[in-house]
């Protein structure tokens, strides 16, 4: 049994090789909004080096990059966590899944391996993500993981000629524990 697999999905580590995929991931201007903003067009040798240390990085400070596979090891997407803060024992997490591999349950099992390794193997009680409003699809996916919205930053996001809200939801180690989607 692989601790990082699920029914749908295997979290790994990123390789120099996935340089190529993350090229393509930065191609999709409407994902980048609902993550962040539209980033500016940017060269396959500054990815493939950024890519090349991100493979090379050690796990430090609890805080790591994963790549989502599907099935048949196809990257769908990644999850990172960080920061994260042992002494206060909490810990946020960033999620991506590519567009057409939306919709499968990938990122409720990617999101599902993190919670059980942060709260089940490295004794974190509290994690966090900030969600911008125009991203309806974290929204539903956080509050079906059972993340209480915990309070709202008005206007905190520009992109596409539109100010957004950011989120902020949190889900405890005793709410995770409660919860039936546990895998």
């Amino acid at each position: 049994m692989n601790f990082w697999q699920a029914k749908l999905v295997r979290l790994r580590g990123v390789e120099p090789s996935d340089a190529e995929t993350f090229a393509r991931w930065n191609l999709d201007s409407e994902a980048a909004r609902e993550l962040d903003f539209t980033w500016p067009p940017i060269s396959l040798a500054r990815i493939t080096k950024d890519t090349e240390e991100l493979a090379l990085r050690k796990f430090e400070a609890d805080e790591f990059f994963f790549i989502i596979e599907g099935g048949a090891g196809v990257a769908v997407g990644s999850i990172n966590t960080r920061p994260c803060n042992r002494s206060a024992g909490t810990f946020r997490y960033g999620i991506f899944v590519e567009r057409e591999h939306r919709r499968f349950g990938y990122a409720t099992e990617a999101a599902l391996i993190v919670l059980k390794y942060y709260f089940g193997e490295l004794r974190y009680q509290k994690c966090t993500v900030s969600v911008h409003a125009n991203n309806e699809a974290s929204i539903a996916l956080h509050e079906k993981l059972g993340f209480q919205c915990e309070g709202t930053l008005r206007r905190m996001v520009y992109t596409g000629g539109r100010y957004f809200d950011t989120h902020y939801y949190g889900l405890t180690n005793d709410e995770w524990g409660q919860s039936p989607l546990r895998i």
